[in-house]
């Protein structure tokens, strides 16, 4: 295997981040001989990212950390048309205020992974809505439209799979791939963007993007895909029965999103150490070989090196000390997610489906009836039951091992 020569691709290759790239010794030479500005867009359909974005976000703090330049582009734009990639349905469409209030919440968590300002390798945040509400409908059509044939865009799986199943893909969704192209070559002239980066399934709309540039502008640029993030049993990273695992404190707490990490596969947690902390290569490869239920004390890295990285070494430190008192020690941690009740008892159902525990009243009720509910670790098998609460006095509420609240009486004063 060839060495490369530019810390970028060293980088990205020990660390398990490099799926394809267009170039490979073309992008080897210019990130040797110089700052390469490189992107990724995040369209804005939430609130918060959630984490099967987190490769990408620590693909540009790599970036960073390589020497170069990373540009967010946060997707104004694109989120008015919705990427049919991977979807089997349209897109919910976002009004503009909802997207600018999207953006507003994302935009939080990338000060967290990168170094922004106007030095050569600090980070910058651009919208695409800068460029494409501008756009003119004909003079777009005639003058980038007509680099793109039907017969290619059909080729591509974002398309194809969805014509296949049958299912409705709008003109709307159709014309997704070539504002993503689009974006590539106005960042390439606002920006001098040499690089586009993403996940697999962005594959063709980053290929588009070299071309049009190549065919317009004469520009030489170069794309880079990350593999598809799955766990060790074949599931899409962050996929989890209770749903989404956001990046937002207000969307999961802190305890929550580290005990998410915590309970990672023992063959996973090598690889999420590389991809998810920036623990030393030399420090993983002691803690992937620790024997038996010691690699337990590598999952207890894991989670507080990405849960610091995401949420701050505040709250990396709390959540792991809740986790140390509500397992080891049989307590109550601060971190844990609290329902405050305004009156002295709540039904053990209410209790939780609102702390998120269970999707119904029903899967609440069945949950209870199995003996996976317990009250202060004592068990609860009365669907009917209702928690007695005093002031002062939190009750720990828990669900299987691995999800606990505390509930309370909000009383005045």
């Amino acid at each position: 295997m060839t060495e490369h020569r530019s810390e970028l691709l060293r980088l990205l290759t020990s660390r398990g981040y490099i799926h394809q790239v267009t170039d490979a010794a073309g992008l080897d030479t210019l990130a040797a001989n110089g700052i390469v500005p490189g992107y990724i867009g995040f369209d804005a359909t939430a609130p918060s990212l959630h984490i099967g974005s987190l490769v990408q976000i620590m693909l540009l703090r790599r970036l960073q950390q390589a020497g170069h330049k990373p540009i967010v582009v946060m997707g104004g734009g694109t989120t008015k048309v919705g990427d049919p990639s991977g979807k089997d349905e349209s897109r919910r469409l976002l009004d503009d205020a909802g997207i600018a209030a999207n953006i507003a919440g994302i935009r939080r968590v990338f000060k967290r992974f990168l170094r922004f300002g106007d030095g050569p390798t600090d980070a910058v945040m651009v919208d695409n809505a800068d460029w494409l509400d501008a756009l003119s409908y004909i003079p777009f059509l005639r003058d980038v439209g007509r680099h793109f044939t039907i017969n290619r865009m059909l080729a591509f799986d974002s398309v194809k799979l969805r014509l296949e199943r049958e299912q409705p893909l709008s003109f709307l969704e159709f014309n997704y791939m070539i504002l993503q192209a689009y974006d590539f070559l106005e960042l390439s002239r606002r920006a001098g963007c040499r690089l586009q980066m993403g996940g697999s399934d962005q594959w063709g709309n980053i290929v588009n993007g070299i071309e049009l540039a190549r065919r317009i502008d004469g520009t030489e640029l170069y794309g880079l895909t990350t593999p598809l993030i799955t766990t060790a049993d074949g599931a899409k990273m962050g996929k989890t029965a209770s749903g989404a695992v956001w990046l937002n404190e207000d969307q999961l707490s802190h305890f929550d999103y580290w005990q998410f990490w915590r309970n990672t596969d023992d063959r996973d947690v090598g690889r999420f150490l590389r991809l998810f902390t920036d623990v030393s290569l030399d420090e993983i490869a002691r803690l992937e070989a620790l024997p038996g239920a010691e690699i337990n004390r590598a999952k207890i890295v894991l989670a507080t090196e990405a849960t610091r990285l995401c949420r701050g070494a505040e709250a990396a430190l709390e959540a792991q000390a809740t986790a140390e008192a509500t397992f080891a020690a049989g307590g109550a941690g601060e971190a844990l997610p609290r329902l405050r009740v305004d009156q002295p008892s709540i039904p053990i159902v209410t209790a939780l489906t609102v702390l998120g525990f269970a999707a119904s009243n029903g899967e609440a009720r069945r949950k209870i009836t199995e003996g996976a509910v317990r009250l202060d670790d004592m068990p609860v098998r009365d669907p009917q039951f209702s928690v007695e609460l005093k002031a002062g006095t939190p009750v720990k509420l828990s669900l299987g091992k691995k999800k606990h609240g505390l509930l309370e009486w909000a009383t005045a004063g």
